[in-house]
């Protein structure tokens, strides 16, 4: 359950902020003042504090793809950032100034040409919102404001254990290292394929 509210809403995730800085940082302009400004407000917004009042907002409908939404609705605007820098530098490609001579519009160079291009840093910080995602369902669902109670969950499965920590430590010890290990695991991912998306920064270190 912790794996796919994680996935659900980093993907909810990375496809506003794919979408966000793709157009802002491809059209400039007013529209990039825009959207850059409406990423600052949710960016000065704690996703993990929003996704409390959502939840506690929608407490008859606490499932998976509500937490998810809760989450990824609001931790998007790191992502676009991210995208928008990337889109600024591959918009000035000759092959991008060579698609609008050859009298393809905008919009159409933007898809077939800026943004496969420009996807190459958002899959290494999709692996770290998965990851901070994991931990945030987890939390949530331990402050008691996430999943229901009866909810296969590391987050409901370190909650119970507390009760028994004297006599029975390994009921808690044993959650808290799967999911320390998971997190763990999506970082060293990020890692990973930062290092082979860019290999003359691996070099560099």
């Amino acid at each position: 359950t912790s794996l796919a509210v994680g996935v659900i809403a980093t993907l909810i995730g990375s496809v506003i902020g794919l979408i966000m800085g793709a157009l802002a940082g491809f059209y400039g302009g007013w529209l990039d003042s825009v959207l850059s400004r409406v990423g600052d407000i949710f960016f000065s917004i704690p996703y993990i504090l929003a996704a409390v009042v959502v939840m506690s907002v929608f407490s008859q409908y606490r499932n998976v793809f509500t937490l998810a939404l809760a989450i990824g609705g609001f931790a998007w605007a790191s992502t676009a950032r991210v995208v928008r820098a990337e889109v600024l530098r591959v918009r000035q490609a000759d092959y991008v100034m060579a698609s609008r001579a050859l009298g393809q519009s905008r919009f159409q160079t933007l898809l077939s040409h800026v943004v496969p291009n420009a996807v190459a840093p958002l899959l290494v910080i999709a692996t770290l919102s998965l990851a901070a995602a994991i931990v945030a369902e987890a939390t949530l669902t331990f402050l008691g404001v996430g999943l229901g109670s009866d909810v296969m969950s590391w987050g409901n499965d370190i909650s119970q254990a507390q009760s028994s920590l004297r006599v029975a430590p390994m009921a808690l010890i044993y959650p808290s290292i799967i999911l320390t290990v998971t997190v763990l695991a999506f970082i060293l991912l990020g890692e990973l394929i930062r290092d082979a998306l860019d290999p003359r920064a691996r070099a560099r270190r």
